[in-house]
């Protein structure tokens, strides 16, 4: 039997430039848009814009450019076409009475790439319910809009459920998705938890999508996670351990790719994993050095960062794709950051070095003085795999150690009746 070839969508972008908007960040939203199409495997044939001092309320853009579009797109005989805000109910109501294709929007184009891209769970969870919470405002004044849901871009997700058919229904199901997603975000607690007592370092990697934080994971972790030069080419969280220099390991966690203008209710859905970056000790901040616009990229992020109250962690800013820039190329000033390219392995050795300062740096430095009688303490030290000093003092009878420990580490309390000292913040190096 033939394989049957799947026809590419075609569509139509629109977007509308403020007066009071940034022109760099409405440049760069509409080349996003036309690279998020892409990315759900759609032909963009033109695209159109218009400046105005706001949003009309009833049609997006006024409503002459509308009808013009309306013609453009009857004659190029586009599938869809592609609004870069999202849309309110009303004007997808009125959209749809003057377009003879399907009018979607930025917010659903993402949710559309989402839903292809989850594989966990929680992802396809996560994405269920950021489009369920999308639709339910929408079901009033049922017509294209919800006959859409037959194939194509901006149908997938929720299923052949009939949305137009029962509020009550949809208000259910996202009950039930919320309680599935609360068992899961217990159940993460509960790892999470049992990882601090154990004292385990963690790192989150955060950046603006397609900055290579998957091929950064892969590269330093040997891990399997699937790199694209698309947006959004991983969308579940990994975290995998990392083998530092010294021989310690820790856990190194990706995180989806974040955007300008991410949709609230995907802000909202992933909520529960992106709350993995608060729990972390360091954040590696994953910027595209290659990028013209990776200023607003590093601004995006650090929004984010504040918005879920992980701006204070401490943070190192890892410009990636150095293999791709032009010598003398600008690189915003920050308080820390390193400059490399993934793909090369002695520059993935400097930055595991890097890494490793700060490991050190969150530990105490300690000299105990434990006499030879109590030689289960140097035993304990040893099976907790703990760096550490060791000389003997014949006149008292006691081993002088010196070791690096978290404060949080399990055993801390039984070294305390030890100290010869107060502890000191570790050094960088010994």
């Amino acid at each position: 039997m033939d394989d049957v070839i799947k026809r590419v969508e075609t569509a139509i972008l629109v977007g509308c430039f403020l007066d009071n908007r940034d022109a760099e960040r409405a440049r760069l939203s509409m080349e996003e848009l036309h690279e998020l199409a892409r990315t759900a495997g759609v032909d963009v044939l033109d695209v159109v814009t218009q400046n105005r001092e706001r949003i009309d309320p009833a049609w997006y853009l006024g409503s002459g450019k509308i009808q013009e579009i309306a013609h453009r797109a009857q004659e190029l005989d586009v599938d869809l076409v592609i609004f870069n805000d999202e849309l309110s109910p009303s004007q997808t109501r009125n959209l749809d009475t003057v377009f003879d294709c399907k009018v979607i929007d930025r917010t659903q184009l993402i949710l559309d790439i989402f839903a292809g891209r989850a594989q966990s769970r929680e992802g396809k969870i996560q994405v269920e319910l950021a489009q369920y919470n999308y639709l339910l405002p929408r079901l009033a004044g049922q017509g294209k809009q919800l006959s859409r849901l037959g194939g194509g871009i901006g149908t997938r997700g929720p299923g052949e459920t009939k949305l137009e058919s029962d509020r009550r229904h949809i208000r259910r199901r996202i009950s039930e998705l919320k309680q599935q997603l609360a068992d899961i975000v217990r159940t993460r607690q509960l790892h999470r938890e049992r990882r601090k007592k154990n004292s385990v370092y963690q790192i989150a990697l955060v950046g603006y999508t397609n900055a290579g934080k998957s091929t950064l994971l892969n590269r330093l972790t040997s891990a399997n996670t699937l790199q694209e030069d698309k947006l959004f080419a991983t969308l579940d969280p990994t975290t995998r351990q990392l083998s530092l220099p010294s021989g310690m390991e820790v856990l190194l966690t990706d995180t989806v790719g974040f955007i300008q203008d991410l949709p609230t209710t995907l802000v909202a859905a992933f909520r529960s994993t992106l709350e993995g970056v608060q729990e972390a000790d360091l954040i590696l901040h994953v910027v595209d050095s290659h990028h013209p616009d990776l200023e607003i990229h590093m601004e995006v992020v650090e929004r984010i960062l504040r918005e879920l109250g992980a701006n204070e962690i401490p943070q190192l800013v890892v410009f990636n794709k150095a293999d791709l820039i032009r010598e003398g190329t600008y690189l915003p000033p920050v308080d820390d950051s390193i400059l490399i390219s993934a793909l090369r392995d002695e520059d993935l050795q400097r930055l595991l070095k890097r890494i490793e300062t700060y490991v050190y740096a969150s530990f105490d430095r300690i000299k105990l003085k434990v006499p030879v009688e109590r030689g289960d303490i140097v035993s304990l030290l040893h099976r907790e795999g703990i760096e550490m000093e060791q000389t003997f003092d014949e006149a008292n009878a006691a081993y002088l150690i010196t070791v690096r420990i978290n404060r949080d580490h399990p055993i801390y309390g039984k070294l305390v009746p030890f100290l010869l000292d107060k502890p000191e913040i570790a050094e960088e190096s010994w």
